[in-house]
């Protein structure tokens, strides 16, 4: 047989067969005078069982390590694991699925998605909540309230440790405590209000107090010091934390929040973060002086 009359014979293309060569998966047949290859018999059937185990999904190196077990023991060890790989595909799948349904689920009932793209559906109410509110406001929403979504569904987005998802966890419930949207949108006003204000304006303590009134004070400040935020960023030089759990480890996060700022909004998160911790500290020494007092 010839190239093409053996490739016809298996269901493959020449270009197929061919490459089955290069990579030592057919061996080679004899050539007639005129230099064409000559297929035979057994070469069909190799090239038939190629593509049966190609069909089944393995890759070409595993094909070759079935082959080369002439007893054959090594095809079901191969199949094994390739069955266990489509299971976790398929699994994979499904959930992607249902992701997808809730989105598009999501799409229909609220007329879109938010504007970050693709979040989960507690992070999506959230922002939904958002819009809801912001709606009920005169004017335009505040531009720091798109950048705290950004920023949300970032810290999503990054996974992170359990105390990075604790944290995620505290906002959600700031923000939908009763009267916390109201008050976070306020804060949100004051911020934009920073925008060309100078970092030692008098007002950025007012924004900077506020704010850390907003913020859930125990779980962030512990955020803050588990992901080793650098003095002036946050928390103070050689703070308790070892720079793990957060994004970016912490410092580098921090930087790239407070850069994309203006100076004087950068300013009022860095006193908002140092009144958490301080407060927070405070707290920790009272009720270490209460157990001292009991003892």
């Amino acid at each position: 047989m010839r190239i093409g009359e053996l490739a016809a014979l298996a269901g493959v293309s020449t270009r197929a067969v061919r490459h089955y060569h290069q990579v030592g998966l057919l061996p080679e047949p004899v050539r007639r005078a005129n230099g064409y290859r000559d297929y035979g018999l057994r070469d069909a059937v190799a090239l038939a069982r190629v593509r049966r185990l190609t069909e089944l999904g393995l890759g070409l190196e595993e094909v070759r390590d079935v082959l080369a077990d002439d007893a054959g023991r090594e095809l079901r060890d191969v199949l094994v694991e390739l069955d266990a790989d489509l299971a976790r595909q398929e699994e994979a799948i499904r959930t992607r699925r249902s992701r997808l349904a809730a989105l598009l689920r999501r799409a229909e009932e609220h007329g879109g998605l938010p504007d970050e793209g693709p979040v989960s559906e507690q992070l999506a109410e959230l922002f939904a909540e958002m819009a809801r509110a912001s709606a009920a406001m005169p004017g335009p929403e505040p531009v720091m309230a798109a950048k705290d979504r950004e920023v949300l569904a970032l810290l999503e987005t990054a996974g992170g440790s359990g105390g990075q998802q604790e944290l995620m966890s505290a906002l959600r419930e700031t923000f939908t405590a009763p009267g916390g949207m109201e008050r976070a949108y306020e804060v949100y006003g004051l911020f934009d209000g920073l925008a060309a204000a100078e970092p030692g304006a008098p007002e950025v303590a007012d924004v900077a107090r506020a704010l850390a009134d907003c913020l859930p004070q125990r779980v962030v400040a512990r955020s803050v010091l588990d992901a080793g935020w650098p003095a002036g960023s946050g928390a103070d030089a050689g703070s308790d934390g070892g720079g793990a759990g957060g994004v970016g480890d912490g410092a580098g996060f921090a930087e790239a929040v407070f850069a994309d700022l203006a100076p004087a909004q950068a300013e009022a998160v860095r006193r908002a973060i140092r009144l958490v911790v301080e407060r927070e500290r405070s707290a920790e020494r009272e009720q270490n002086a209460g157990r001292e007092g009991e003892r």
